[in-house]
């Protein structure tokens, strides 16, 4: 009887490392990476007409937890935002870079950064840690909206290294589900309150019985500039009314 080839591998070491190819051409240990990110909560980001939002899934069941501890949404500068999916312990590094990154370019141009710079330099982090030996993938996806030029924007870097900009997009826990709504509702001329009613109902209608508000964060920002407005669990019942 034939061994499945996926234990072949493993017999035959390739997932040992990062920086081995198998075969068939694939780096094993990206890939189990991959799956951690898809074993997170979830994050939806959302590029609209008046702004950009991340709405997050923070999933904390656990009662003594002090909620307002646990974020899901960081902010890096007054016009940049980011989630996670994945080993939080993880994106914790990657963001703090972004933010030193941040406050380095206004001390030396006196200026914001554009996000693509933020997103494209945690890129080049994540992409080394796939290719030196003695290091193992991130293995968190990040989620990065900001304005530009009072233009929205929204990227997501993968656990490659790879980065693409998204009209509206998703990370974490029924990803794949959740962008075939969105591919389906999404319309560029939503509002961002809009836009986190739709949100809230794709996560409703994917998460069942299991969907609770008080579950969720908020985080926008307008294309005026006006810095990021946060919202917390109950406080988003006034974007369902």
């Amino acid at each position: 009887m034939e061994m499945p080839t996926d234990i072949q591998h493993q017999a035959m070491g390739y997932d040992r490392t990062a920086t081995m190819f198998s075969p068939e051409g694939h780096l094993l240990q990206v890939e189990y990476a991959e799956k951690a990110v898809r074993l997170g909560s979830a994050s939806i980001g959302m590029v609209c007409s008046d702004g950009v939002l991340i709405i997050a899934d923070k999933r904390l069941d656990d009662s003594l937890i002090v909620k307002e501890s646990a974020n899901k949404i960081y902010e890096i500068d007054s016009h940049i935002i980011l989630s996670v999916a994945g080993i939080v312990a993880d994106a914790r590094v990657l963001v703090e870079r972004a933010q030193v990154l941040a406050q380095q370019h206004r001390v030396t141009y006196d200026s914001p950064a554009e996000p693509e710079l933020i997103v494209k330099e945690i890129s080049n982090i994540k992409q080394q840690f796939s290719q030196y030996g003695g290091a193992r993938p991130f293995g968190v996806s990040l989620m990065i909206a900001g304005v530009r030029n009072k233009k929205p924007e929204l990227y997501t870097t993968s656990v490659t290294g790879n980065y693409f900009s998204y009209h509206a997009n998703a990370i974490g826990e029924n990803d794949e589900k959740i962008k075939e709504k969105l591919r389906e509702k999404y319309k560029k001329e939503l509002t961002i309150k809009k836009g986190v009613r739709l949100a809230l109902d794709i996560f409703k209608e994917i998460q069942k019985d299991k969907f609770n508000l008080e579950r969720f964060e908020l985080a926008y920002i307008k294309n005026d500039s006006e810095g990021i407005k946060r919202f917390e669990s109950g406080k988003l019942k006034e974007f369902i009314k």
